[in-house]
Formats: C-alpha cells, structure tokens, sequence
C-alpha cells in the first residue's frame, strides 16, 4: 500500500469478508441483481460522500479480487481471526492495524459495513457518520422500527417481551423499538480501538425503511432479495411476464452450465407402462443447442435427484456429464464445481421446483423456466420464455452461445479455483 494522508472528518469503511461461509458458500460474493454482494457493499460505501476509502479484509482470493475490481483496499486476514467464531471487531481492528503500519492516518471515523445487507443507502451511511463526526454521539447504527409483538420461551413457558398481553394495545401503540439491521456501524476511530467493541459511549440510531433492512442469512434471503432486486429493475408493464425482458441478458457472461433433469429437459409428466418402466417426453432442439456448447468447450452438467436410469441415458446421448439420484444438490454442485475449477459467481443453474433453490443460490446466475414453482422464479436471475421439455435448454444454450460467440474458447481462458 502506498502513503496518503486524509483529511480531517474523514471515513474508513471497513467490510469483513472471509471466504467461509458455511450456509451459503461464498456468500459474500453471491449476486443480487448485476452484483455481487461484496460489490454493492463497496459501491454503496464510496458513494457516501464523507467515505474517503474502502478496505476490504478477506482471506479469501476470489473476495480479494472482486474487491479491487471495485475499489477497495485489500486487507488479508490471518487464519486466526477467520474462523466462524471470529467477531467482526476483530477484523475491524485487525484492519485499522495494518492500514496505520502501512503509514496511513487512521480517520476520526471507522464505519463496519457488512455486505449480507445488499440494500445499503449511501445517504443513510452518510448521514451516520455525520453525526459521529459532529462528536454528538461515538456509534450510531443502522436499525428499523419494529412494531412486533415479541415474545421469549423459556420451561415456564412464552412471555410477552415489551407488551402486556393481558392489555393488548394497537401495533402503532407500542412503545417505540428497533432492531438492527446488521448493515452498518459508525464508530468514532478512537473509541472503537479502546472499548474494542462496537458498542460504547453514547449511543445511536440512524433509521432505516423496512426494505433496507433486509440481512442475508440464508438461501430463503438470498432469494427475497433478489425478487426484490428483480421487481425494482423490471419496469411495472415487464413485470411477471418472464423471458429476457427486464431480466440482464445483455450480461449473461458464463463458463459453464447445470441443469436439472425433471421439469428442464422434460415437461416433468411421465408415461408409465404396466410393467412399471417409465418414458418422458424431450424436446429435440435441445440436442442442437447443447451441441453448439460442447463446440464452445463450455461444461454442461445435468444435475438430478431422479434414480431412473433414463437421465444418463439422456445425458449419454447428449454428451454432458451427469450427477443423478442426488439428494444434496448443493454439496454436489460444490464438488463438481470445485473439481473443475470453475468460478460459482460464473455458472449458471437452471432449475423448475423447490429442491433447485439451494443450488440456484451458490451460482451467480440462477436460471428457471417458463413454468417453474413461483418461488424458483423468484430466485431466479433470469425467467426463460420456454417450459420445460418444450425447448427451455435450447433457449438457455442459445443465450450462452449468442454471448460466448465473440469470445476466446475457454482454453485460453482461466477459470479462478475456489480460495
């Protein structure tokens, strides 16, 4: 890092962002709309006017990567403090450390900002440090109103927290709380590296609407926030109607491509016969398509949980690898992914029912079909305009085709290893 000085009432934004993730691998770099959460993080953060730079610290080099495409400062995190157990402050401080020995004056303020929250304002940021700044307060955090009727269990039984359930008042009547919404924390430098937490001094809170407030914690979030993201980005006559309208095709940009088997190559129908064997139904097209890939050297996996011998046969014929009778599609996906060293935010999944949705969430292009459960398009970066086994794999071979063709073959492109 080189030597610069910042000017007084100046900000550090800090993200930790360590590559461990365990409910949804690599979260931090999971794509909410065209970003990765780590990029809207740092985006947001520079866009806050008193922020005069970002750090981003990671041990992972995929995180460290995506952070200086964007911007940011990488800060590398030792192993000790990188584990699940480690807190936020510890890399917060760890941070401040290495930046100050590496001849930079640390700010009056040091704000934590953390990406699982992909809906940060920069107005909000601002106005947070701005109040630090003033010396009015030492923290002032994110939080939302929440008119809740809370309750706590313990062998007693449920208690009411907050209210009198015997007196039952009107939501808006209840005394004033707010929850904290994860997505930052302004801290007066000083302060924070004495008490060695995010909490002392005066307190407060800088107020957030509701649909800021959303943290990321799981797959179910992680596809709230894209349906959030979606119907934010597709104008209101686009909206519902599916396809490539509205959904970034211009951006489809990817290595490789899953597909479930049921529901994406068929119309998830069966013909049984009296001695039990079973046929499906595919369309033709989707050999024609899938051929153009394998011509572009772009890995093709049919990822199913169904046992009938019918889905190798199927990707026998059409010349893709195969995973079937998978009941965790997401640790399967990991390996394979892993094992052919392909980049996750750089692959699309294609999926139609429920069991997609921890699969769709590790990938940076979540794909359904026309006729998928609502909450898989929902999840789902892009709705193709085809059902399934009516040519949807066509389509999505077609879109990555179309994108690729002006590309070098991936021979002479180099897919980044898991960190």
């Amino acid at each position: 890092m080189t030597t610069e000085t910042h000017s007084f009432g100046s900000a550090l934004v800090v993200i930790p962002a360590r590559g461990g993730s365990k409910g949804i691998p690599l979260k931090n770099l999971q794509a909410v709309g065209e970003d990765s959460l780590l990029a809207r993080a740092v985006k947001a953060s520079l866009a806050a006017p008193h922020v005069s730079a970002v750090l981003v610290s990671t041990d992972s080099e995929l995180i460290a990567r995506e952070a200086a495409r964007y911007g940011a400062v990488v800060v590398r995190r030792p192993g000790e403090i990188a584990g699940d157990s480690a807190s936020s402050e510890s890399a917060v401080l760890h941070t401040l450390d290495a930046y100050e020995a590496g001849g930079h004056l640390l700010p009056d303020v040091t704000v934590l900002v953390q990406c699982t929250s992909p809906f940060i304002n920069p107005g909000a940021l601002n106005a947070a440090i701005t109040r630090v700044l003033a010396g009015s307060e030492d923290v002032v955090f994110s939080a939302t109103e929440d008119h809740s009727f809370s309750w706590t269990v313990d062998t007693a039984g449920a208690h009411a927290v907050g209210h009198d359930p015997s007196h039952r008042l009107r939501r808006q009547d209840l005394p004033p709380s707010y929850r904290e919404t994860g997505a930052f924390y302004a801290m007066n430098t000083a302060g924070l590296r004495a008490a060695r937490n995010r909490f002392f001094g005066r307190i407060g809170i800088e107020a957030v609407p509701r649909i800021d407030s959303i943290e990321i914690d799981s797959p179910e979030d992680l596809a709230i926030c894209r349906a959030i993201e979606h119907a934010q980005a597709v104008p209101l006559e686009e909206s519902g109607t599916g396809g490539a309208e509205g959904t970034g095709q211009a951006a489809f940009d990817v290595d490789a491509l899953i597909t479930d088997f049921d529901g994406v190559h068929t119309n998830d129908t069966a013909i049984l016969s009296a001695d039990g064997s079973e046929q499906v139904q595919v369309s033709r097209s989707d050999g024609m398509g899938v051929a153009r890939l394998r011509n572009r050297s772009i890995p093709f996996l049919i990822l199913s949980t169904e046992r009938n011998p019918i889905v190798s046969a199927r990707a026998k014929k059409l010349g893709v690898d195969v995973l079937q009778g998978i009941d965790d599609k997401a640790s399967a996906l990991t390996a394979w992914l892993s094992a052919n060293r392909l980049d996750p935010q750089r692959v699309a999944y294609v999926g139609n029912d429920v069991n997609d949705l921890p699969a769709m969430a590790l990938v940076g292009w979540p794909v359904a079909v026309a006729d998928a459960r609502p909450e898989v398009k929902s999840a789902a970066r892009h709705v193709l305009s085809r059902k399934g086994g009516q040519g949807a794999v066509r389509e999505i071979c077609d879109i990555i085709t179309a994108r690729t063709s002006q590309l070098p073959t991936p021979s002479t492109q180099q897919h980044i290893p898991h960190a």
